[in-house]
């Protein structure tokens, strides 16, 4: 039976994306910025910032495996959502409120580790309600609403942050608290999931988890994964203290640079699923590694006072937005595609662990860099991981990784 992609349905969904990208960039905007009214650190403060992961490598696989085995008359993904947003919007609330560092540590890591109860199931419902063959353009139309969320929160966050650090935290609360709503308004799994029936299996967890890391092609497909986000991640982690330490700029003119990556991937979105529908998921995300790699290094090679340098960064960033649109709309679906049946929670699980690892591995690693050689040397770090990534989607060889249509 062919299965036409549901848009409405498919923007309905984004919602979900867009309420966990202006957590993020909201929380990597602004947080060091929070914890640098109490620590000098950068090491220090990429810890602490990574600490929620820790618990993260644990609950996101466990939420994304128990998600594929219960059944109830919310569905499967549903009762994970309908406790972690709410939560997580609770405690982004309660950040800016706090008046101690141990507070402040305290309501951050609850933060996270509310957004790791619902992450995971948010995102496999695209898979679920979506035919393989349509999963490149639905991801692209989830990854255009969290672009927006991205803008709004480097932006509208960057304005708000000026008059009261608190207020880009509250403004992610409410945006929550109404994407969730959206959410479970809408989309009723038990009439919207293409085959609800057929997911169940009896594994356990340790047993899905080994099924994913024993085919050779998801294990290379998840180290690359790993390595673009230690890329971007540590980039987008540390940017607003680079441009204020290094460049010399204000964090308004820093989160405005960063919100060029994120226009970009806002245009680039949509293209960047009918590229991978039409040459292969594999093909654009090697595309876009490469162009990732040149890019960061010629970033590198700007300097503080250097004519134009801001005008010339933040065209940069405009390609930067492309190559992480052509990486990151095609990667989910391509380890989607790539799970057995009654698996999909569990394998969007591993992916967001992989992520996870990332965003342990890369503050903490580029903050000690920074420590130690300064604060030029960021872009360098983000070329070589996505040089790393580079190498190890070159090293997919899976017939689901090179057609275009699956």
């Amino acid at each position: 039976m062919e299965h036409k992609l549901d848009y409405k349905k498919t923007f309905t969904l984004g919602f979900g994306f867009f309420a966990i990208s202006i957590t993020w960039s909201v929380y990597n905007a602004f947080m060091p910025l929070l914890l640098g009214n109490y620590l000098k650190s950068a090491a220090l403060i990429g810890f602490i910032m990574t600490i929620d992961n820790y618990l993260a490598l644990f609950i996101q696989p466990a939420v994304g495996f128990y998600s594929d085995k219960i059944n109830t008359k919310f569905g499967r993904r549903m009762p994970f959502i309908m406790v972690g947003m709410p939560l997580a919007a609770v405690f982004m609330f309660l950040i800016p409120q706090t008046k101690s560092l141990y507070a402040l540590v305290f309501a951050l890591l609850f933060m996270n580790l509310s957004m790791s109860i619902y992450r995971s199931p948010v995102i496999a419902l695209m898979p679920d309600i979506t035919a393989k063959q349509h999963r490149s353009k639905s991801n692209s139309i989830i990854n255009f609403m969290g672009g927006i969320g991205s803008l709004i929160a480097y932006l509208i966050g960057g304005r708000l942050f000026e008059l009261n650090e608190g207020y880009p935290f509250i403004l992610s609360s409410f945006l929550i608290l109404f994407s969730f709503g959206v959410l479970f308004l809408k989309i009723k799994e038990h009439r919207d999931v293409l085959h609800y029936e057929s997911a169940e299996e009896k594994r356990n967890l340790i047993q899905g988890l080994g099924i994913a890391w024993k085919d050779k092609n998801a294990r290379n497909l998840l180290f690359a994964i790993c390595s673009w986000f230690i890329a971007y991640n540590g980039i987008e982690t540390f940017f607003t203290k680079y441009g204020q330490s290094y460049l010399g700029i204000q964090p308004a003119q820093a989160t405005t640079t960063l919100a060029f990556i994120s226009l970009s991937f806002l245009v680039f979105a949509i293209p960047a699923g009918i590229i991978g529908t039409k040459i292969g998921k594999k093909n654009t995300i090697r595309m876009g590694v490469g162009l990732a790699v040149i890019l960061t290094l010629a970033l590198y090679l700007l300097k503080p006072q250097q004519s134009n340098m801001l005008l010339y960064m933040r065209i940069l960033f405009l390609g930067v937005g492309f190559a992480w649109a052509s990486i990151n709309i095609n990667s989910y679906p391509l380890v989607a595609d790539m799970s057995p049946l009654g698996l999909l929670g569990t394998y969007t699980g591993v992916y967001y662990l992989f992520s996870s690892i990332a965003n342990i591995i890369s503050p903490v690693l580029l903050g000690f860099l920074i420590d130690v050689i300064g604060y030029q040397v960021v872009f360098l770090y983000g070329a070589f991981f996505f040089g790393l990534a580079f190498f190890f989607i070159s090293q997919v060889h899976d017939k689901r990784a090179e057609n275009g249509n699956d």
